[in-house]
């Protein structure tokens, strides 16, 4: 029996007058698009020739690709910049960032997330080419359910991407992958069918590069969702859990394949829509229907923030090429039946890491952990360090969290020192701060699954 969780306690109003101060949450210098940070790198190379891991976020969005929603953005008052390849808001003139994120808390946000990239695999070698690339239970997947997983490096078991894998029918699988990444995905999935299909069943492989993805977000999104749908629809919304996904008629645009999660721990949903038009009347009419009462634009530094209080992953920052899975606290991505079976990419390194050297495996030399940082936020490349001040770790992202009013941070630390309650210190601008090691997700998450 499904019901709905609470909102959180913690969470602030977006009406209050008491929301965190520009010294606690400096989110809006950190994206600024007159100061950029000097890690940013904005303007001395041509898009395609800065990673995503340096552009976040650069300060100047000219000659980089739009998604269908990009005038829409501009109508609304949207600040452009360069993200993934793509000209993308950071934040709207209606709402600062830390309101944004309270917004999304309280009541529903609407992101616009098409520069990421979409992928249908289908055929009857799709199933087992996934399950080579990927240590998911691809086999048990179910129609109409999902799963996160990553990409692999075969001899390695480095993260090429992450991504979230979906099943259609038997043989069809929907996929998508990061926005930064896409030159390098596209090259990997090539080199991998040609030598899969080189002794394998074949893989049909179909880019949605012409579909638009948003994600509508916060605890009123159910209702502005079912309020969207047809009546038949809007009946069995409330059956659709967390994980699970399925094509429905969405503001009178057919073929839209709505998939319950995403990227801000609250519930949500993802919305795949085949083609740039539709795209553009869906949002306009989620937008006016649901008023400006309950739901708004957000951009890409609210969708940072509250992807940080949810403990998620931000590749090119978290993870890498040369971080495996269990690295990366993200075992519990592997199936259980390819702990048993292996025979995907990198299983020989990843598998025996799962077990420490004393009961006969390799363990890990690292492993990501979140911190909550006393004093001062704790911002990518920080060096983290013991009571002796040797380095032990660094800090992949970091910011102050705005839901709870404290700096949380997440990293790598060295094997034996990811316990939670572990008292380490942060190197930041010369003086040592005091950082716990925490669980994660900093903040609970609200998923709407089965009771």
């Amino acid at each position: 029996m499904a019901s709905k969780r609470p909102i959180s306690a913690t969470a602030r109003l977006i009406a209050s007058p008491r929301t965190v101060p520009r010294a606690v949450c400096p989110l809006q210098s950190l994206y600024s698009t007159s100061q950029p940070h000097p890690r940013h790198n904005p303007i001395s190379h041509p898009p395609r020739q800065i990673p995503q891991h340096q552009q976040r976020f650069a300060s100047s969005s000219t000659g980089y690709a739009r998604t269908p929603l990009y005038d829409l953005h501009v109508e609304h008052g949207g600040k452009m910049v360069p993200f993934g390849g793509f000209s993308m808001p950071v934040q709207y003139s209606d709402l600062s960032i830390t309101q944004s994120h309270n917004w999304t808390r309280e009541k529903a946000s609407l992101f616009d997330v098409s520069h990421m990239a979409q992928h249908i695999f289908s055929g009857p070698g799709a199933a087992g080419f996934l399950a080579r690339i990927t240590p998911a239970s691809i086999e048990g997947l179910e129609k109409h359910s999902s799963t996160l997983s990553c990409l692999l490096h075969p001899g390695t078991g480095g993260i090429v991407d992450d991504t979230i894998i979906s099943r259609l029918g038997p043989e069809k699988f929907y996929v998508v992958t990061n926005a930064g990444c896409r030159e390098k995905d596209v090259a990997y999935f090539t080199e991998q069918l040609k030598e899969w299909e080189a002794s394998n069943p074949p893989v049909n492989w179909e880019r949605l590069d012409s579909y638009g993805l948003v994600a509508l977000q916060g605890p009123l999104s159910a209702s502005i969702l079912s309020n969207a749908l047809p009546q038949e629809d809007a009946a069995s919304l409330e059956k659709l859990y967390f994980g699970q996904s399925v094509y429905m008629t969405v503001a009178g645009v057919p073929g839209v394949l709505v998939s319950r999660g995403g990227y801000t721990g609250e519930d949500g949903f993802e919305l795949s829509v085949p083609s740039p038009e539709a795209t553009i009347s869906l949002c306009k009419e989620l937008l006016s229907s649901a008023t400006p009462e309950k739901l708004r634009w957000a951009g890409l530094g609210a969708r940072d923030s509250l992807r940080l209080e949810a403990g998620m992953c931000l590749y090119g920052h978290d993870l890498d090429d040369t971080t495996t899975p269990v690295e990366a606290a993200l075992s519990w991505i592997i199936g259980k039946d390819r702990r048993e079976n292996g025979g995907f990419h990198g299983a020989e390194i990843i598998l025996p890491q799962m077990k420490t050297k004393a009961k006969g495996g390799t363990g890990v030399t690292r492993r990501r952990v979140g911190f909550v940082v006393d004093v001062a936020p704790a911002r990518e490349g920080v060096k983290v360090v013991n009571k002796e001040g040797e380095e032990v770790g660094k800090i992949t992202s970091g910011c102050p969290s705005i839901t709870l009013g404290k700096n949380i941070a997440m990293g790598y630390v060295n094997e034996g020192l990811h316990k939670s309650g572990t008292e380490l210190g942060v190197n930041i601008r010369g003086k040592i701060r005091s950082a716990t090691v925490t669980k994660m997700p900093f903040v609970q998450s609200k998923y709407w699954k089965e009771r």
